[in-house]
């Protein structure tokens, strides 16, 4: 059965973007230096840059996620600064957007956006539906986890902590309520840019 996971690369102060979060800087201020690993000789941009297979730390756990997940949700904001960036769907899945504003689905090269007016839980149950027994990756932004997590919805929670104070921006589970949410830690992972955290969110 397929698991509901949030993977997030967050500073050690806690932020997973910098602030004025816009197109042009769609990590926002500064928020860039959180997906610096991605870039690195091991990372899984070097895939993309030349077709020569990986073998460091991080792009094993790059190339697991990938190879795990069917589906993707993420929130209207994260859609807005990221698509030209990306100029695809962020992973070659379905990848369902969580809006307020009703759109047609928008086919990109790889898959599509599907656009989800009424609700986490109905975004959720159309990318279960898609992954079939992959995962649904819960990817962005900051706004959308919270509300995942706050909502009981995710199996496993995935950081990727880089070691660096940002100082300011937005951080992802500030707002989850005074409830006491007990994770179980499954897996430490160094590597020289930064530590992969791995927790399984009992229900």
């Amino acid at each position: 059965m397929s698991r509901v996971l949030l993977s997030m690369s967050v500073s050690l102060d806690g932020f997973a973007a910098g602030p004025d979060v816009t197109k042009e800087q769609p990590m926002g201020a500064g928020g860039e230096r959180l997906h610096e690993w991605l870039f690195r000789a091991d990372g899984d941009r070097a895939v993309a840059a030349d077709g020569v297979t990986p073998v460091g730390v991080d792009a094993a756990q790059v190339r697991e996620v990938h190879a795990t997940t069917g589906a993707v949700v993420i929130g209207k904001r994260t859609f807005d600064v990221g698509v030209d960036l990306w100029e695809d769907t962020p992973f070659p899945v379905p990848c369902f957007v969580v809006t307020h504003q009703p759109r047609e689905p928008l086919t990109m090269k790889s898959a599509a956006f599907t656009f989800v007016d009424d609700g986490l839980h109905s975004a959720l149950r159309q990318a279960r539906h898609a992954a079939g027994d992959r995962n649904v990756l819960i990817m962005g932004g900051p706004t959308t986890a919270q509300q995942f997590v706050k909502a009981g919805l995710v199996d496993d929670i995935h950081i990727q902590l880089v070691p660096v104070f940002l100082g300011t921006g937005t951080r992802p589970f500030d707002h989850l309520g005074t409830d006491h949410i007990e994770l179980e830690r499954t897996a430490v992972i160094e590597s020289p840019h930064v530590t992969h955290l791995r927790f399984h969110v009992p229900k």
